[in-house]
């Protein structure tokens, strides 16, 4: 089993914080609401809520980050879309969709590197392989694929393009355990190791890989320098956004978030990128497509980015809240009758 160089600077996440209030879930659903069965947890919703609320009120209208928290909100059924078509959303990146999941390929002078793989080989062979050529790109130069976790929606191509095209296959050692385990039948072979902050090189290109376990335990998100014309920018892709249900692995997840924010800060990064349509991301494609002389609207800037980050740290505070009511001796939920 071959392994990248250890990274340069690698920084650890910060301590996690605890959590000493009570809270239960406080949100209405379609079919009915939860009622409290204690006022303690009561009150705990009242603050689960305010986190919620607050995350609605830094978002305010843009469409961005309410995507961002309605994808985090408990209990929400993640959209389905058609596929769209192959687009270059940078001069060096193209987007290649089925719609509900996606893969990004960076384009540098001396190969690809692909970031996730989509489900299967038939979409590695449909989707990826097409859709790299119809934007000008060769599939058979691509030289690495980093899946950013072990979901089979992301690595399910990865063995397809290492068998066609001999391209190495990254992922964090904790997701390639996780897929030992759970798809052995489907997993690709074990390859690289991905290492926290771990530099990526590839024809000029250094695309950083850090760990932000969370929605897994080796989930990654890349940091990918961009271009469009003689304009230069600084994009992050979550590597994965929908939050696991433990108390353990929310705040593992929270922590990641805080150290990710500063780490994308000091990059300067001011693109945001997600391999799922929970970010507006579909529609923005479109906007570019139809408008390609216009304003890119991946294209966040460094204020917006942050506050991209600010709200999932809302969110999930309030999930983790959720999470703490419902470990609560006298705080269990019990699902109220529709009104």
């Amino acid at each position: 089993m071959a392994h990248l160089p250890e990274p340069e600077d690698s920084t650890g996440h910060p301590s996690r914080r605890r959590f000493g209030r009570l809270a239960a879930l406080g949100l209405a659903t379609a079919t009915g609401s939860f009622a409290l069965s204690s006022p303690a947890a009561a009150v705990g919703a009242e603050a689960a809520q305010d986190h919620y609320d607050r995350a609605r009120g830094l978002a305010g209208s843009d469409p961005v980050l309410l995507a961002v928290v309605r994808a985090l909100t408990p209990g929400i059924d993640f959209p389905r879309p058609p596929a769209p078509e192959p687009l270059k959303l940078f001069d060096n990146l193209a987007f290649l969709s089925t719609g509900w999941v996606s893969a990004m390929a960076v384009l540098t002078d001396d190969g690809i590197v692909l970031i996730d793989a989509l489900t299967s080989p038939a979409e590695a062979e449909g989707v990826l392989v097409p859709g790299l050529r119809a934007l000008g790109a060769d599939p058979k130069t691509i030289k690495y694929v980093v899946v950013t976790h072990g979901h089979d929606d992301h690595f399910g191509g990865a063995q397809y393009l290492a068998d066609r095209y001999g391209a190495r296959v990254l992922m964090a050692p904790a997701d390639w355990d996780l897929i030992a385990r759970t798809r052995p039948d489907h997993a690709p072979t074990r390859d690289l190791e991905i290492a926290d902050g771990q530099r990526l090189t590839l024809g000029g290109t250094t695309v950083r890989l850090h760990h932000t376990p969370g929605h897994t335990s080796g989930t990654v998100s890349p940091v990918i320098p961009v271009r469009a014309g003689r304009e230069r920018h600084t994009a992050m892709l979550w590597g994965g956004m929908n939050p696991p249900t433990s108390l353990t692995e929310l705040r593992t997840y929270l922590a990641s978030i805080h150290s990710f924010r500063d780490r994308i800060r000091r990059a300067g990064v001011d693109v945001e990128l997600s391999n799922h349509p929970n970010d507006h991301g579909l529609q923005r494609a479109e906007q570019l497509r139809n408008r390609p002389d216009g304003v890119n609207p991946f294209v966040l800037g460094r204020p917006r980015t942050q506050r991209f980050m600010a709200v999932m740290d809302l969110m999930l505070r309030g999930r983790i809240a959720d999470a703490e009511a419902a470990e609560t001796p006298g705080g269990t939920l019990r699902r109220a009758e529709p009104a």
